[in-house]
């Protein structure tokens, strides 16, 4: 380990000695801690940094003057719809992506650095249960997922397949992931099957560019957002790690979509017949005013157009047919080739241009006091997932039906929306709708039939509650031999137990 005068004589460069104010009163232990944490932070790439932050927070966040005249939809050549196809193109898309999962060249990637801050809670998302009749988490539900998809695609080819599960975590949701997958089994997952690697921190900065001190003995740091994907690929070998194991694609994923349809045979298949090298997955967007970015063009080049820098007269454009003509709603959920994520690793990293939050970050203040900001105070520098999407040489979209995939967890139940009630209404009312399509029937308290028209996707409680284990199905097939004709009171959870004993 560095010495403190290594360490003082590296942030002296960097501008930033203030850092180790506290040093000469701190214990060994912790003096210790505060030099091993700043030792990796190179001076040049650190003062940069702090440089950077100051200056891009300065900039007033504003539509560029010219962006309307430079913004298009994409072309319709470039996007594929889930439900607008016909049943055959529909199979022939889901065929492919079930082929390839069979020749054990499809990985899914979750994206899970960030804390449940605004949830309310101080662990990983993942590991949060919205409420469900199973108590199923989200890792839990995405991992029998998994489980699911590879056992369909094992059936339809008669062979064993397996799709690895990397997982980006961080320094704050690392132990904590690894330690609940291990306390679970891996839900029964192989665990050489699942892949847990760490992205990068950067320190938190002041407005005038200082880095922070979170304690005497502690700095500030924080994820360098999903981007910082491209990075970790790197640091850990990850993309080797596919190679060896002869992955070719990539379904990558956030952490709180209570909907995500892990390696996805429909889009997976849909973005090999088009050749994508990159591909997104997108809802219509609910209104002109969804802070939701978009998916679209700038100057012919595809990439996403955060809803801060759309003018609200461009966002409430319509097109010919009546709907938005910027509607393509980005859900953090993409298709990569492992030879793109190669080429971005290896030569487009350095251009990606990070993106500034402003967060309220504790810090000691000029006597060593603890304190809680009550308003923002500090800089995150992030990069994110998608800032990748203009170094693709065939970009695809694929547009999916709000209601079937995208439900996001993101605020505690206070919030009016993308919240713990809100994500398990959408699952509920899902797996009502997957029952009533295969020929269930409910029975209210007394006995009497349940109206059977399924629940509009963000309409409340379904008129039944029903939790249909991933286990059981994935996305609504294979039902009717265990509910076709039945009549079931609330709830009904079909888990592979009472499938095993429906079809007895």
């Amino acid at each position: 380990m560095a010495s403190e005068l290594d360490v003082r004589a590296r942030l002296q460069r960097a501008g930033q000695e203030h850092l180790l104010r506290f040093c000469a009163e701190l214990a060994p232990g912790p003096r210790a801690a505060l030099l091993a944490q700043l030792e990796p932070l190179e001076p040049e790439a650190l003062r940069e940094h702090c440089r950077r932050a100051a200056a891009a927070c300065a900039r007033p966040p504003a539509p560029a003057p010219d962006l309307a005249a430079r913004l298009r939809p994409l072309p319709p050549e470039r996007v594929g719809s889930a439900s607008g196809v016909s049943p055959q193109t529909r199979r022939l898309w889901e065929e492919e992506g079930f082929h390839q999962i069979a020749l054990n060249k499809v990985a899914v990637l979750l994206l899970a650095g960030g804390q449940g801050t605004r949830l309310g809670v101080t662990y990983p998302k993942g590991m949060y249960q919205v409420g469900l009749p199973s108590q199923k988490t989200l890792y839990q539900l995405q991992a029998e997922r998994i489980r699911r998809v590879e056992q369909l695609a094992g059936e339809r080819y008669g062979t064993r397949c397996t799709v690895p599960w990397y997982i980006m975590t961080s320094e704050f949701t690392l132990g904590p992931t690894a330690k609940f997958f291990k306390e679970h089994d891996f839900f029964h997952l192989d665990p050489n099957n699942v892949v847990m690697f760490e992205q990068r921190m950067l320190p938190a900065v002041t407005f005038d560019g200082r880095a922070i001190l979170e304690r005497k003995d502690k700095v500030a740091m924080a994820p360098d957002g999903n981007g910082g994907l491209y990075c970790a690929l790197a640091d850990h070998q990850v993309l080797e790690d596919m190679e060896r194991r002869g992955v070719e694609f990539v379904h990558v994923y956030c952490v709180d979509n209570i909907l995500v349809r892990l390696a996805d045979p429909v889009f997976i298949g849909f973005c090999v017949l088009r050749g994508a090298d990159c591909g997104a997955k997108v809802v219509e967007k609910a209104s002109p005013e969804e802070p939701v970015g978009v998916v679209c063009q700038i100057d012919g080049v595809p990439q996403v157009v955060e809803y801060s820098e759309i003018s609200p007269e461009t966002a409430r454009l319509r097109a010919p047919g009546g709907g938005l003509l910027y509607n393509a709603g980005n859900i953090c959920n993409h298709f990569f080739t492992r030879d793109f994520l190669q080429m971005v690793t290896r030569e487009f990293e350095p251009l990606l241009k990070p993106h500034v939050a402003v967060k309220k970050v504790p810090y000691v203040d000029e006597e060593g006091n603890p304190v809680q900001p009550l308003e923002p105070n500090g800089i995150k520098m992030e990069k994110f997932v998608f800032d990748v999407l203009p170094f693709a040489k065939n970009f695809v979209a694929f547009q999916v039906l709000r209601g079937e995939e995208f439900s996001p967890l993101k605020n505690a139940d206070s919030a009016e929306r993308d919240n713990p009630s809100t994500a398990r209404r959408a699952l509920l009312a899902q797996h009502h709708r997957w029952a009533l399509q295969a020929g269930a029937h409910f029975l209210d308290a007394h006995g009497a039939r349940l109206p059977e028209q399924p629940s509009p996707p963000g309409s409340g409680e379904p008129p039944a509650i029903c939790e249909i284990s991933p286990l059981v199905s994935y996305s609504g097939e294979g039902l009717e031999v265990y509910l076709q004709g039945r009549e079931f009171g609330s709830p009904l959870i079909l888990d592979v137990d009472t499938a095993r004993t429906l079809q007895a």
